[in-house]
């Protein structure tokens, strides 16, 4: 299975590619919104895309309006992973096509049952 990691921070994308690299998966990463589409553009088809929400280019809340709508119409599953913790904040980006929300600072256990919700790893 192929994810990918968008943030600004080298030091999250690498402890998320290492997570979701014990869970078996192919990560690809991209340092903001506009790095994640231009992927996307190139042809990745990951099934899970994880993104933050503030980064600089592109933010994340609106790289996940932008997958969910044409021309990517992404299917896959989007989990924002972030430090916005605003419950309407949180509900804009569920009512923007988010799966899941995942609060930073975040544990592993915590990361990988959000993953099991949605049917994705173990």
């Amino acid at each position: 299975m192929q994810a990918l990691v968008i943030d600004d921070s080298r030091a999250m994308r690498l402890i998320l590619r290492r997570m979701l690299t014990e869970l078996g998966m192919d990560v690809h990463e991209a340092n903001d919104g506009l790095d994640g589409l231009a992927k996307l553009t190139d042809g990745l088809l990951p099934s899970l895309i994880l993104v933050d929400w503030h980064m600089p280019q592109m933010e994340g809340i609106d790289f996940l309006a932008a997958v969910r709508k044409p021309p990517f119409d992404f299917s896959g599953r989007v989990v924002m992973v972030t430090t916005e913790t605003e419950a309407t904040q949180i509900a804009r980006a569920l009512d923007l096509g988010a799966d899941e929300y995942v609060m930073k600072p975040f544990t592993k256990e915590a990361l990988t049952g959000k993953l099991a919700l949605l049917g994705l790893g173990s």
